[in-house]
């Protein structure tokens, strides 16, 4: 069966049967979709009349929120790889369809819509009555989704059977509601606040009931910078700009009549608490103390209370051990370590093999145990610390150099270099500090090259520069990738204090003087953290050496 890039699933069942048709419904889709899945949502919808069905505005209900949410966390269960949106430009009150005032007709779509990616293949779980009834329905589906957005000219359809006896069993035995659809209450205005980083089903969730909730406007708070000095692998978070853009396709494709507004959000509360025309937010369980908070606020600033929109959070399935039981960014952050994140760099210079892993981090990092155990697996470790003793050396070209820059006073009674002394020579002053590391840079680099070029001779496959001054130095023209290993600061300092008996401010200090966190990770192909139980830490490593594996024999066949 061939596979599309994008496409659109036109769910045609009734809101209160929809729910057991989700799960089985998605899971063929994602056997067709690779990339971008857009559901479009019309209950009722005949596509076997025989006469041309045409779009029609539905109402927003209490039901439709629910199938929302059932949309997204069966979608994160049974196809996660997929970007589901679920589109709203036909969801409209009947009484507020109107444009001034004049009553525009019923259809959502005086011309089609435009997406984001233009769908190849139109799905539907339209149940067949008559097998002999496919062509006609497939070729009504083309025609109406071409109504309603822009596709690709050569758009195929397909009718998903889902288990499709099954589940008409299950929904026998359910009765049609009693009572008409409960209409959701909307909002001229409505705000959320959140990080946003990487959307995923929680996120699409909030979003597209807020976008069901708001007739008019639509603010969004996006957190940066001090919002973010808390998050777990905050050094993973994506860029803001590219946190907005991603947030702008997404609700352009799921309701281009609304007013989106993106600002960032640098407190817990912003635009929420001084803005007259809001009047809903919506929270999550997790977040409704903080929507209580605002409302604490905006009483203060003499304005009227808004009103809380409460959803669910979405459990993960996929959870594990260091993980949220939500669906949560930093689950999905922490499922990036040892992964690659960048592609590398052009190394056409150096030789193919061994193939150079540079890894580096912040004091306390955990950086030399990650190294232990990729020497375990098979690497070459080479310790730059190690080599860095060494230049130092009687005799060694560095020794005669450190002592003409520095002065003889720096010797010991054998005639080794104090480097403590040495140290306080160099500290606070940069240009003393520059002076010595041109001398001892450039020694060990040599060590490291001959070590590699040792390797090579003894056919080893993989070497790892342990080096914690290889962004500093410039080492990484020497290596095919950089690893990079990250922990917050404020357990960097625990670590440092307990395994170096130095006081906390030392250790900062010291933290201070490296590169920070966040800049190493701008040079990472691959991060991975110590931060949690030393067997989280094993698994990582696995899976990065693992993945390592696979870049290599693609290597090798590619040459």
């Amino acid at each position: 069966m061939s596979m599309f890039s994008t496409g659109i699933l036109v769910l045609t069942s009734p809101l209160h049967t929809l729910p057991l048709r989700i799960a089985p419904v998605l899971s063929s889709a994602a056997q067709l979709v690779e990339r971008t899945l857009y559901v479009h949502l019309h209950p009722g919808l005949n596509l076997g009349s025989g006469s041309q069905p045409r779009p029609v505005f539905i109402p927003p209900v209490v039901d439709l929120s629910t199938v929302i949410s059932r949309l997204y966390s069966n979608a994160a269960n049974v196809c996660g790889h997929l970007d589901v949106r679920v589109l709203l430009t036909n969801v409209h009150a009947q009484s507020a369809a109107c444009n001034g005032n004049q009553a525009i007709p019923n259809c959502p779509f005086p011309t089609p819509q435009s997406l984001s990616h233009s769908p190849e293949v139109v799905l539907t779980d339209f149940p067949l009555q008559d097998p002999g009834q496919s062509h006609q329905v497939k070729q009504c589906l083309q025609r109406y989704t071409g109504r309603c957005y822009v596709c690709s000219p050569s758009l195929h359809s397909e009718l998903l059977y889902p288990q499709i006896m099954k589940l008409q069993e299950k929904e026998e035995g359910l009765k049609e509601p009693e009572e008409k659809a409960k209409p959701l209450e909307t909002y001229s205005d409505v705000v959320v606040g959140g990080t946003f980083d990487r959307l995923h089903g929680a996120h699409r969730t909030l979003l597209n009931i807020s976008c069901l909730l708001a007739d008019r406007r639509f603010l969004i708070g996006v957190c940066d910078q001090a919002m973010l000095k808390k998050k777990v692998l905050k050094e993973l978070i994506q860029p803001y700009s590219l946190r907005v853009q991603k947030l702008e396709e997404f609700l352009q494709d799921v309701k281009p009549s609304l007013n989106v507004e993106i600002v960032p959000l640098d407190d817990p509360f912003g635009a929420s608490i001084v803005d007259p025309l809001l009047q809903c937010i919506v929270v999550s369980e997790e977040t409704r103390k903080g929507g209580e908070a605002v409302n604490k606020k905006r009483a203060e600033n003499g304005l009227p209370a808004l009103i809380l929109h409460e959803i669910q959070l979405l459990k993960d399935a996929h959870h594990t051990e260091i993980e949220e039981e939500k669906i949560s960014s930093s689950s999905l952050r922490s499922r990036l370590l040892g992964t690659l994140l960048t592609p590398p760099k052009d190394t056409s210079h150096l030789p193919p093999f061994p193939y150079v892993i540079g890894l580096t981090g912040g004091s306390g990092s955990g950086k030399s145990s990650i190294a232990r155990q990729l020497e375990a697996l098979g690497a070459v470790r080479i310790d730059c610390d190690k080599l860095g003793h060494e230049v130092y050396q009687p005799g060694t070209a560095a020794y005669h150099r450190v002592l003409e820059e520095f002065g003889s006073d720096l010797l010991n009674e054998d005639k080794t270099i104090n480097r403590r002394a040495l140290g306080k020579k160099v500290f606070g002053n940069q240009e003393r500090l520059k002076a010595l590391t041109d001398i001892v840079w450039p020694e060990i680099a040599l060590l490291v090259k001959s070590i590699i070029s040792q390797a090579r001779e003894e056919g080893k496959q993989v070497c790892v520069v342990d080096a914690a001054v290889l962004l500093e130095a410039s080492w990484t023209d020497m290596v095919h990738e950089v690893w990079v290993t990250v922990i917050p600061e404020e357990e960097a300092v625990t670590r440092i204090t307990e395994r170096d008996g130095v006081t906390k401010e030392e250790a900062l200090r010291r933290l201070q003087s490296q590169w920070s966190n966040s800049k190493q990770v701008e040079h990472a192909n691959v991060v991975l953290s110590t931060l949690w139980q030393p067997e989280v830490t094993r698994k990582q490593v696995l899976k990065a050496w693992d993945l390592l594996q696979k870049r290599l024999q693609k290597r090798q066949q590619a040459q």
